[in-house]
């Protein structure tokens, strides 16, 4: 990464995570609009010149298996900016039909000692017209687009139905995949969606809005509805029942995973701070997590594996497990940018030396230090 950028970490580290988020989601929209600033950026992040890899997922050709995770660009703002590092896909979201600003702050905390953060946002989101606009304009070449899609918070579980067939009508025209998102951790009761007959019903309602748009338009263009797993089943059997009932609704894949409630290997002042935990303490539960959904599967449908990829060695362990495409989220805050470009290269030669692996001491500029 270049001087002028690591001379802006000192400063970085007294903004408040979210702050320096916000700042470098500003940053990537400029680098959207500006085409100078994006080839910059492609030479500053050696993200020139990558090798092709595609793989079809679903219906859908992406051009590599990196995407970025969903709560990065909540909103859309800048989603073409960040698609100069090399994303083959990138997931907007969560959106939530009508605006609203979430949990109250402070509702995020880096923890860099284990390259993790934990955020309480609740969904804080500009809503489903706003995020809409963003999209409408043009996409770069070949990226994959994804919408993450959820309930508003004053919505009660009962009718959150209603609220991802609005999302689905109105994201269907411009999404290449759709997400049900059942498992963030950070609204009260939100993962009781999770349960065998929600997400059963939840999945058909937004597969048979998807067919209804389909059967309108022709039908000549595929829309897979993956739905977003959590990596803290508890009990016997729950992932089974959840599996189940997302397969019945129709579900085309997964992703996994969301944010954990755990604290693995963290201090026990962390112990009682709110919210999901993602970055490095993740990986294991969500390998093991998606190599149990590969086995309960059988191969079957597609998983996306997302869940502290800090290393090609890391995203290598996802796709063993079970995986055909993976994310990245926090990785890109503690790594940097240039995480991305070696992931694909990575990736695209099976085996290769990951060229870093070593994580940086301090979150970088052009990512801000956000998270999900």
């Amino acid at each position: 990464m270049p001087s002028f950028y690591r001379a802006l970490w000192p400063l970085l580290q007294r903004l408040d995570p979210e702050t320096a988020h916000h700042g470098a989601l500003r940053f990537w929209r400029a680098v959207g609009r500006w085409p100078w600033l994006a080839a910059w950026v492609r030479r500053a992040v050696g993200a020139t010149d990558l090798p092709a890899d595609p793989v079809q997922v679903a219906g859908l050709q992406f051009p590599n298996r990196v995407g970025l995770a969903a709560g990065y660009d909540k909103d859309g703002l800048a989603w073409r900016g960040l698609a100069v590092l090399g994303f083959g896909h990138i997931e907007i979201g969560t959106v939530t039909p009508r605006a609203q600003p979430g949990n109250p702050r402070p509702r995020m905390w880096r923890v860099p000692q284990q390259r993790a953060l934990i955020n309480y946002l609740g969904f804080p989101s500009r809503g489903a017209a706003f995020v809409l606009r963003q999209l409408q304009a043009e996409r770069p070449p070949g990226l994959v687009l994804g919408v993450n899609l959820g309930k508003n918070h004053a919505t009660p579980n009962a009718r959150a139905v209603v609220d991802y067939i609005l999302l689905t009508r109105i994201f269907a025209p411009l999404a290449d995949y759709l997400v049900v998102n059942v498992s963030c951790p950070n609204m009260e009761n939100f993962r009781e969606l999770q349960n065998r007959r929600a997400v059963r019903h939840l999945v058909r309602a937004v597969v048979e809005t998807r067919s209804a748009w389909q059967a309108q338009t022709g039908g000549a263009r595929p829309l897979p509805v993956f739905v977003k797993l959590a990596p803290d089943f508890e009990t016997p059997g729950q992932l089974e029942s959840t599996v189940e009932g997302a397969l019945l609704g129709g579900a085309d894949g997964f992703i996994a995973t969301n944010t954990t409630t755990r604290r693995p290997g963290l201090e026990p002042r962390w112990q009682q701070v709110p919210g999901g935990l993602s970055g490095a303490p993740l990986r294991e539960l969500s390998t093991r997590l998606i190599a149990r959904l590969a086995r309960l599967t059988e191969g079957r449908v597609p998983i996306i594996g997302v869940g502290g990829i800090m290393s090609l060695q890391d995203a290598r362990e996802k796709l063993d497990a079970g995986a055909q495409l993976v994310q990245v989220l926090t990785g890109l805050v503690y790594q940097g940018p240039g995480l991305i470009p070696r992931l694909v290269r990575g990736l695209a030669h099976p085996r290769g030396r990951d060229e870093q692996t070593t994580p940086s001491r301090h979150p970088t500029a052009l990512t801000g230090g956000g998270s999900p």
